[in-house]
């Protein structure tokens, strides 16, 4: 059976279910948040404020430095999920599969009923039933959404980021390998700031870069390096997670040379404490445990954790915790090839959760 995978990306999702609900934001810069005189982050924007620089995850301070006339609204994750529900109702009627990611995202499996006699073919079919899900979206919902389509969950999560807002994209299997050449490294699953850095320095820019390097990219990226090439060259054996709840949420970085350099771990810590809280703010989820994980130059792995009272999303503290269980166990006693930081342990809110204290 050929794959037929889609992705589907609410645009906006916060800010225009907002600037639906209350004619008075639409056009505006809507800023979805905390206001700027209050510590906190910045859950989602409107496009016409993402003109201004502000994103997800930015201290409202900062947004509301970059967009004077930004106008902040509390979120109301209830109305959200409410109408995230009612989208993925909306989506199953076409007999999809689906595995949502988080509110506003989810993949789409429409391989059962789009198979034609090539994979290329298989996909095309796929177009009337995305125009179908598009148009539904907007006239049930007066919403916007963003679809891509490939042969597996990379191309269809780069076709979908490819046009927003309000665009369809279908990668091919003969065009994949020429559509992905010009991207930033950065582009591809699982290349964080890190990650990027370490082929920057290589020379490795682009994905074209990675396509044609020789061998698995080991020798920049540790074990990653093969994944990433299969990555590079469109390939992607990932399967849909039906029904799946999310237990856990990590982030890792193999560094190019190991390292014990207290300034160097301590930047990576917070990085990936950063990307952990920012994916846990989008699922709507606090955590109790904070794991860290390190490997040594002689593949020595080591993993400690600690479990606190109250959960949180906190960037901060993920970051704390992290730095505590490194030096508690002086795991750093030696040059580190790999560290990582995880939280688990995961429940939605225990109330509505408005926003986790600002990160930096």
């Amino acid at each position: 059976m050929f794959r037929v995978i889609g992705l589907i990306d609410m645009d906006a999702f916060y800010a225009s279910v907002e600037q639906r609900d209350d004619p008075s934001l639409r056009g505006k810069p809507v800023i979805v948040g905390s206001p700027p005189t209050q510590r906190g982050v910045v859950a989602a924007s409107s496009y016409e404020a993402r003109k201004f620089g502000v994103r997800s995850a930015m201290p409202s301070v900062t947004a509301g430095r970059l967009c004077p006339s930004g106008v902040f609204v509390r979120p109301d994750m209830e109305k959200y999920r409410a109408e995230s529900r009612l989208i993925m109702e909306l989506i199953a009627r076409t007999g999809a599969a689906i595995e949502q990611m988080s509110v506003d995202e989810a993949y789409l499996d429409f391989s059962p009923f789009c198979q034609g006699e090539s994979q290329d073919e298989s996909l095309e079919l796929a177009l009337p039933v995305a125009k179908q899900i598009k148009a539904a979206i907007r006239q049930e919902r007066q919403l916007t959404a963003s679809i891509g389509l490939g042969s597996n969950k990379l191309l269809a999560k780069l076709a979908a980021d490819h046009q927003k807002p309000d665009g369809l994209t279908l990668i091919r299997e003969c065009e994949k390998i020429q559509f992905l050449r010009p991207m930033p490294v950065q582009s591809l699953y699982g290349v964080g700031k890190v990650t990027a850095e370490q082929l920057n320095r290589a020379g490795i820019i682009t994905v074209a870069h990675l396509q044609e390097h020789p061998g698995d990219l080991r020798e920049l990226v540790g074990s990653f390096g093969p994944t990433l090439k299969r990555f590079a060259l469109g390939e992607d054996d990932r399967v849909l997670e039906l029904n799946a709840q999310t237990k856990s949420i990590s982030s890792e970085t193999t560094f190019l040379k190991d390292t014990d350099d207290r300034r160097t771990l301590r930047a990576t810590l917070r990085e990936q404490a950063e990307e952990i809280a920012a994916d846990l703010l989008k699922q709507q989820l606090t955590a109790r445990t904070v794991q860290v994980r390190v490997r040594y130059s002689d593949f020595t792995t080591l993993t400690r954790q600690i479990t606190f009272e109250d959960a949180t999303a906190d960037a901060k503290a993920f970051y704390r915790f992290g730095c505590h269980l490194l030096a508690r166990h002086n795991l750093v006693h030696r040059p580190l090839r790999l560290l990582g930081l995880g939280v688990s342990n995961l429940a939605a809110p225990a109330q509505q959760l408005l926003l986790p204290l600002e990160v930096g």
